[in-house]
C-alpha cells in the first residue's frame, strides 16, 4: 500500500479513510515524498506547504477516528495553480513582480475546497499571468511532462497536470481561458474540465473567457472537486447558481454509451492535425461505436479568432507589461511580444470580437451539436513537444505548415472557451512513441452534467486513465 498509495484516486481514498485502512498522515506524506522524488526532474512547485499539510492531516486524522460524517474531500490532499490566491500562502502568477506576494484572502475555489477539508500541498507553476500554451518564467524556468523528459505539459496550469500525472495529490486546481486546463490534462493523459461559463464564481468576475476548474486522473475525482466549487457567490455577478444535478451523480451514470449521440469533429476546421492524433481519434470514435454510441462525423464553420488571442492574452495584460518593464523587471519575451501585438487591435475590433464574434462561434457549435448529445474533438491537434524556446518547435504537420506549435496547441479548446460552453478532456490513447492524446467532449451550454456523464462512461470502458508515467 505504502508503495501505491500515491496513485490513489480522491474516491478510493475517501473510501479507505473511512474503512480506517490508511489515515490522511499516511496519504499526506506519500504525497509530499513523491513531490520531492520527481520536482528535481518535473519542476511543478513553486511554494511547498509541507509543514501545514502534515498538521492539517493530522487535525484530519483525529475527526475521521471520531465518527463525524465528513464530505468525501476531506483528508484529501491536492495542489493549487500558482495563479489561484491563497490565504497566507504566497502566489506569485509566475511572475518575478508578484515573487513575494503573500495574499490575505482565498480566492473562491479554492476557499470552497478548504472548507471541505481538501488540503493543500502546495502551489504550482505556471507561466506569466497564465498567458502562454507552455509552462515556462522568468520566476520559475521550465516545468516538463511526466512521460517524456524535456518535453512540455502544455499550459498554463502545466505544473498541476504534470504534478498529478506524477502521483502528487490525486486532484489539482487550475484555470482555463483558451485550454489552460484541457491541454495540460490532454498531455499529460488526465481529465481536465472547463465548465460553461458562471459554473464556477471568480472574485471580480469579467464577462471574459477564463473559469477555474479541477484536473484529475478519473472524471468521477474531478466531478467531486467540481460538485463542490460550482454553485453562485455574490462576489461574481455573473456566476450562477448550482447545477440541478450533481456532477458526481452524473459520474456514476451506469451503464455504457447506447443511446448517446456524438458528433465528432477532427479538427474544428483549423486544417492541422498531428497524423498520430488523427489515427488515437479513430480508434477512439470506434471505441464509443463499440460502447453503443452513434458516431456522425461533421464540419464546423468558425470566424478567425486571432482578434481573441491579440486581446485576451495581449490586450488585457498590456498595461501591467508596460509598467513591469518600466520599473525594470524583465518579462518573458513571448509575452511582451503579445503586449506589442495588442497595440495594433482597435475597439472597434475588440468590439466586434466580443459582440458578432463570439456569437458567431456560440452559432457554430449549436449548429455542429444540432441533434448530437455531445460533440468531440481531439483536445489538441498535435502531442506534447520538445521545449524550444518561447514558441516551442516549428515546422511541417502533417504535411502542412503549422504555427509554432506553443501556439498552434489551444487552436482546439479555444473556440469553446470564446463559447463559453462545457467542454472536458478525457484520455484517449498514446501514440507510437508512448504521448498521450486526449479526446474533448464539448456539450450545450449548461449541459455540464450531461458531459461529464458522458466521458465517465466513455473512460469506464477504456483503461487509458490506469496508465502512469514511469518517472
Amino acid at each position: 500500500m505504502a508503495d501505491e498509495i500515491f496513485w490513489k484516486s480522491a474516491a478510493e481514498l475517501a473510501e479507505l479513510y473511512r474503512s480506517g485502512e490508511v489515515s490522511p498522515v499516511e496519504v499526506v506524506d506519500a504525497a509530499l515524498d513523491r513531490m520531492e522524488h520527481v520536482d528535481q526532474a518535473l519542476n511543478i512547485m513553486v511554494t511547498v506547504t509541507a509543514d501545514q499539510a502534515r498538521a492539517d492531516a493530522k487535525r484530519a486524522e483525529s475527526r475521521l477516528r471520531s465518527g463525524e460524517e465528513l464530505p468525501p474531500l476531506f483528508g484529501v490532499p491536492m495542489t493549487v495553480k500558482d495563479l489561484a490566491e491563497t490565504a497566507g500562502v504566497r502566489t506569485t502568477y509566475g511572475s518575478v513582480a508578484f515573487s513575494e506576494y503573500v495574499p490575505e484572502e482565498d480566492a473562491i475555489g479554492w476557499a470552497r475546497l478548504k472548507e471541505q477539508g481538501a488540503i493543500l500541498l502546495g502551489k504550482t507553476t505556471t507561466p506569466e499571468f497564465g498567458l502562454l500554451g507552455v509552462t515556462e518564467s522568468k520566476l520559475t524556468g521550465t516545468t516538463s511532462n511526466p512521460w517524456r523528459s524535456g518535453y512540455t505539459p502544455g499550459g498554463s496550469s502545466g505544473g498541476a497536470a504534470a504534478a498529478v500525472a506524477a502521483g502528487v495529490g490525486p486532484v489539482a486546481w487550475g484555470s482555463d481561458g483558451g485550454g489552460s486546463i484541457r491541454v495540460p490534462a490532454a498531455l499529460c493523459g488526465l481529465v481536465g474540465i472547463k465548465p460553461s461559463i458562471g459554473r464556477i464564481p471568480a472574485a471580480e468576475c469579467t464577462d471574459g473567457d477564463s473559469t477555474d476548474g479541477p484536473i484529475a486522473r478519473t472524471v468521477l475525482d474531478a466531478a467531486m472537486v467540481f460538485d463542490v466549487t460550482a454553485g453562485h457567490h455574490p462576489s461574481d455577478r455573473f456566476s450562477v447558481p448550482r447545477d440541478t444535478r450533481s456532477y458526481v451523480e452524473a459520474a456514476r451514470t451506469p451503464g455504457d454509451l447506447t443511446g448517446v449521440r456524438v458528433a465528432a469533429c477532427y479538427d474544428l476546421g483549423q486544417k492541422v492535425l498531428d497524423p498520430e492524433v488523427r489515427r488515437v481519434f479513430t480508434a477512439a470514435l470506434d471505441d464509443m461505436r463499440a460502447a453503443g454510441a452513434t458516431v456522425e462525423e461533421v464540419g464546423i464553420q468558425l470566424p478567425d479568432t486571432e482578434v481573441f488571442f491579440d486581446h485576451l492574452n495581449g490586450y488585457a495584460y498590456l498595461e501591467l507589461v508596460e509598467e513591469l518593464q518600466a520599473a525594470g523587471v524583465e518579462v518573458w519575451p513571448m509575452i511582451a511580444e503579445m503586449a506589442e501585438r495588442a497595440k495594433k487591435v482597435t475597439g472597434r475590433q475588440v468590439y466586434q470580437a466580443f459582440t458578432h464574434g463570439k456569437t458567431a462561434i456560440y452559432q457554430g457549435f449549436a449548429t455542429a451539436m444540432a441533434g448530437a448529445d455531445v460533440l468531440v474533438t481531439p483536445t489538441t491537434p498535435v502531442p506534447a513537444f520538445p521545449h524550444a524556446g518561447d514558441y516551442g518547435p516549428r515546422g511541417l504537420v502533417n504535411g502542412q505548415e503549422a504555427p509554432p506549435l506553443a501556439l498552434l496547441i489551444h487552436s482546439m479548446t479555444e473556440p469553446p472557451a470564446h463559447a463559453g460552453l462545457p467542454a472536458l478532456s478525457v484520455p484517449g490513447g498514446f501514440t507510437s512513441e508512448g504521448l498521450p492524446v486526449g479526446l474533448q467532449f464539448i456539450g450545450p451550454l449548461w449541459a455540464d452534467a450531461d458531459v461529464v456523464s458522458i466521458a465517465a462512461r466513455y473512460q469506464r470502458a477504456t483503461d487509458w486513465h490506469t496508465r502512469h508515467p514511469a518517472l
